[in-house]
């Protein structure tokens, strides 16, 4: 029976609009259904997010503390966001929602042979990852949760975040007004990374789209994705999906499962694998090979999250964590093509003759 509070994100899954699971998990069931290796998933909906909202106790409280709000006062900023926060994050929530989010976790459990998966909880707001109003970064995920409680916590959480310091301060900014804000949340398959990161289908430096540029480190992305370690980095061409410069980041330490399972922890990287390039030039190609997939599937310039699974073979654990549209470049006119000994002719002629 349909759910009125989750929605899979699965392959086969009926397609669903962003205005019902947000910007990310609308990509991520869009890349399901395309064929593209996304992680197994549910969302839990605006509806759950709008219905917890019935409550006028609830409205009335976070409205009163909002009311304080005044952008240019950062500290002030900083105190409503935490007013705001302890609000949402510590109210029950209504028992029809908890059941349809246990369920899911529970099937979603099920399909992975295991009774605690460990799963990946991120906000997935109407407004995320849009082109024209990007709120990357401004929302909050948690990472390696385990049990269904911890499950409903990890949600309630990610729906505070719509009310982080930075995103009242970015809503203000650029004129995004608060009325008819929601906030879904995509509960995603965690995946134990040997090495993973971030890629986009253009040059960030420069603008230029006809190359790609990936950035990696061991472990799981994050510290790639908040700048904790010096990645690897990757500029690949486009066209032909040649590598054409790497350069090798100091990667000093990796975000990594805990011996006994329970939660995540950062651990030194040895310094073998600290100067060793963290991909093979097949995993960078296959990487590329993927990035441009989701460009044409988006429809313009991308930036992917992507890891490879630990436990499985390359190319075949290599999974794709989210995509998002680019907002920087891809609104400029284009930049000249960087031309480089594997680019255009150059690069074709160098692919027949060997040489």
């Amino acid at each position: 029976m349909p759910s009125r509070y989750t929605v899979s994100l699965e392959s086969g899954a009926e397609n669903s609009a962003a205005d019902r699971v947000g910007g990310k998990c609308a990509g991520l069931l869009a890349l399901a259904r395309a064929g593209h290796p996304v992680p197994r998933a549910f969302a839990v909906t605006m509806d759950a997010f709008r219905t917890l909202f019935t409550d006028p106790a609830l409205r009335e409280a976070v409205g009163a503390v909002h009311a304080g709000l005044d952008p240019v006062d950062l500290a002030g900023t900083e105190t409503v966001s935490s007013g705001i926060r302890r609000l949402v994050s510590g109210h029950p929530v209504p028992a029809e929602i908890a059941e349809d989010i246990s369920a899911a976790y529970r099937t979603l459990c099920a399909a992975l042979g295991r009774s605690d998966a460990p799963v990946a909880v991120r906000s997935s707001a109407v407004s995320e990852d849009l082109p024209e109003a990007s709120f990357a970064g401004q929302y909050d995920t948690c990472l390696w949760i385990q049990g269904a409680e911890a499950v409903l916590d990890a949600v309630r959480h990610c729906w505070s975040s719509l009310w982080t310091a930075r995103a009242l301060a970015y809503r203000a900014a650029h004129g995004v007004p608060d009325e008819g804000l929601g906030m879904a949340v995509c509960v995603q398959e965690m995946v134990d990374a040997r090495t993973a990161g971030v890629a986009m289908t253009l040059n960030p430096a420069n603008g230029d789209r006809s190359k790609i540029v990936i950035e990696a480190g061991w472990g799981l992305g994050e510290p790639v994705l908040s700048g904790e370690v010096t990645p690897d980095h990757y500029l690949v061409d486009k066209v032909l999906l040649v590598p054409v410069r790497t350069v090798v980041g100091a990667k000093f330490h990796e975000l990594v499962p805990a011996p006994d399972g329970q939660g995540l922890l950062r651990r030194p990287v040895d310094d073998e694998r600290r100067a060793a390039p963290c991909l093979t030039t097949d995993e960078v190609v296959e990487i590329a090979r993927l990035a441009k997939q989701t460009e044409r599937c988006g429809g313009a310039p991308q930036e992917i999250e992507w890891a490879f699974a630990r436990d499985l073979p390359a190319p075949s654990g290599l999974r794709l964590l989210q995509s998002r549209a680019e907002t920087v470049w891809s609104r400029r006119p284009g930049p000249a093509v960087e031309v480089t000994a594997a680019s255009g002719a150059a690069g074709i002629a160098k692919a027949l003759t060997g040489m």
